[in-house]
């Protein structure tokens, strides 16, 4: 049974040319997509590694190209003990005790304030296209 289903696989895989993928077989097709793997390797880039805590307005402060920033994470985070990771002018800031995402910010060396990057809003569950109103 094993062979039946290996001999299928090669047949389906390597030797049949597929409409979808312009005549090319699904296993030419795998191979020729460029594959995931780490951007950065060891050595590669210096980051930096702070552990604060959210002030009572949302915000933390860091000093970045020779002054003081301060980076938005949200009101409702005050308080939150946080872990803040920063390359260059990238930075990561994440909950402490959860390793949650917070904020992630691009500092614009021009403003003092930086606030978070926008995220894409995660799709609604069970949001169907029939239950979109009309006027949008």
């Amino acid at each position: 049974m094993n062979q039946q289903l290996e001999h299928f696989q090669e047949l389906y895989n390597e030797h049949r040319p597929h409409r979808a993928i312009n005549r090319s077989t699904p296993g030419e097709a795998y191979r020729s997509l460029p594959k995931d793997e780490p951007r950065l390797r060891h050595g590669d880039e210096h980051w930096r590694v702070r552990y604060d805590t959210v002030d009572n307005v949302g915000t933390i402060t860091i000093r970045y190209a020779g002054r003081l920033r301060h980076l938005g994470i949200g009101r409702a985070h005050a308080g939150t003990p946080v872990i803040l990771l920063m390359n260059g002018p990238q930075t990561l800031v994440t909950a402490r005790h959860t390793g949650e995402l917070l904020a992630e910010h691009i500092i614009d060396p021009g403003r003092d304030y930086q606030p978070r990057k926008r995220q894409k809003p995660l799709p609604k569950e069970g949001l169907h296209v029939n239950d979109v109103p009309e006027h949008l």
